[in-house]
């Protein structure tokens, strides 16, 4: 089976190509001019020049192959584009990468997009399967965990805005692409959606104490009342002023956001690895 794949060098998909061709499918991978490949060097990789923007070229690009494994994020509202590139190439069967960021309580500017992204996908047709990870880490390309982990290393002491006890989930990235695998050669996963987390639940406090326990150094937490954080940093926001953190990132700090993958563990095996151990290996980069 030949695997078309856009967002295949991003964090998550470079993770995916090696273990599709280790089970022995064929990948076809869509790839921008600006696009670095050099993490992709597997010799077996077709490559496609190309642009989820642009349906047509896009449906052309896809002929050929037998499914569709959607990594590039649906929150740009290219969703329309890739299923009618998808349906004209021929493709019947697709595996979407979505978001547990869809049920956030905040009107986050992506959530209707993602929401109706999801809502195209299964009114489309196709035999689809909806993944939703949680927040995603496991290496220095990852866009959050690798960044509290380079403050913890330098800082003694470290700021936590709001009392830091709203679990979170984080899942492995490898536990993504193993759930990408699982659902595309096990058919009781078309036309359903899954919520896929890491392990546990823990709290953003637990998050801290689990990264500093691995790196061997006490961190000490200053609490810090969230909404002054908030006020300030929507009027960065406002006047334009570059922060490192962003409001609504410190908004969804203060929200439960754990989920439940029994659906995941039952249908396809979905068995993912600890925050503890999926740190150890992240902090080996």
């Amino acid at each position: 089976m030949k695997i078309f794949v856009t967002g295949a060098t991003g964090f998550t998909g470079s993770r995916v190509i090696p273990l599709l061709l280790q089970n022995g499918f064929e990948v076809r991978c869509l790839y921008r001019a600006t696009s670095n490949r050099s993490l992709l060097t597997q010799p077996k990789i077709e490559w496609a020049l190309g642009d989820v923007s642009e349906a047509q070229a896009l449906s052309a690009s896809m002929r050929g192959t037998d499914a569709l494994v959607n990594i590039a994020s649906l929150g740009f509202g290219h969703a329309d584009s890739i299923i009618r590139a998808a349906l004209d190439a021929g493709i019947q069967r697709a595996v979407f990468v979505s978001t547990t960021a869809i049920f956030t309580q905040l009107n986050a500017g992506s959530k209707t997009v993602r929401i109706a992204a999801e809502d195209a996908i299964q009114t489309s047709g196709l035999d689809y399967t909806i993944l939703r990870p949680t927040m995603i880490y496991g290496s220095d390309r990852d866009r959050n965990i690798c960044r509290l982990i380079r403050w913890l290393r330098i800082l003694p002491f470290f700021p936590v805005f709001g009392d830091g006890n709203y679990l979170q989930q984080p899942i492995y990235v490898d536990d993504v692409a193993q759930a990408i695998l699982g659902c595309l050669v096990s058919d009781k996963t078309i036309r359903n959606s899954y919520n896929i987390a890491g392990k546990h639940p823990l709290t953003y406090n637990q998050v801290i104490d689990t990264i500093a326990k691995q790196m061997n150094k006490r961190v000490w937490k200053i609490h810090v009342p969230s909404a002054p954080v908030v006020n300030m940093l929507r009027l960065f926001e406002r006047i334009h002023i570059p922060f490192p953190i962003k409001s609504e990132q410190v908004l969804r700090l203060n929200e439960n956001k754990d989920f439940s993958y029994e659906e995941a563990q039952r249908d396809f095996n979905y068995q993912p690895h600890s925050f503890e151990d999926g740190i150890k290996l992240e902090l080996k980069f």
